[in-house]
């Protein structure tokens, strides 16, 4: 489990197809000293999917990627010198910061939008069909691996708004209007969801 609180910005330094060329292991290196304590078979959150950590050097971490997840998150666009955002997974007694986030994609959104609003920036997103009834006005949602407040939301669309410190330490502020990004809906409002599906049925 993780909390939507990005630690650090990693960087894609090797992609090697494996499995007849359809799934992918992936290099990954990080800032000096962020892996301490980290070992084989650890989870880390990477652009808001869970990887397994497969092989670990000074720095670098390698993960492998199955041709499902990269056909169904950002992950396949990934490219040498790419910039992602990484979270190690929460320990018990560990600051909530965020939200509760599991690391799995629900969809893929598309940024519609940025323009600056006061001290910080909207971001508009197109979400994918169906996941729509999941996202509310002041609910939590991620992006990329980012714990992020929806201010705006609509039958298609949803905006949030980013303070410069967010957009300086993850790697959204690499991202431009009609990028791609991972989107995982408040665990919450998935239960809600699926609750609500059996409301007047009998007990």
């Amino acid at each position: 489990m993780f909390t939507g609180i990005v630690t650090a910005i990693g960087t894609i330094r090797r992609l090697t197809p494996i499995g007849a060329g359809q799934d992918m292991r992936v290099a990954i290196a990080t800032p000096p000293g962020w892996l301490e304590g980290v070992a084989i078979g650890a989870s880390i959150c990477c652009s808001g999917c869970c990887l397994t950590v497969v092989t670990l050097a000074e720095d670098l971490f390698e993960v492998e990627i199955s041709a499902e997840s990269l056909s169904r998150t950002t992950l396949g666009a990934w490219a040498e010198g790419t910039r992602i955002n990484l979270e190690r997974s929460l320990r018990m007694g560990d600051e909530m910061g965020g939200h509760v986030v599991s690391g799995h994609v629900d969809g893929v959104a598309e940024i519609l939008s940025v323009f600056p609003e006061n001290g910080s920036h909207r971001w508009t997103f197109r979400l994918p069909q169906g996941l729509s009834r999941f996202v509310a006005e002041k609910g939590s949602i991620t992006v990329d691996g980012v714990s992020l407040t929806v201010n705006a939301a609509d039958d298609t669309t949803f905006g949030v708004n980013l303070i410069p410190h967010t957009t300086e330490v993850t790697a959204l502020g690499t991202l431009r209007p009609g990028g791609r990004v991972n989107i995982e809906i408040d665990m919450l409002a998935r239960y809600v969801a699926r609750l609500r599906q059996f409301e007047g049925a009998g007990a």
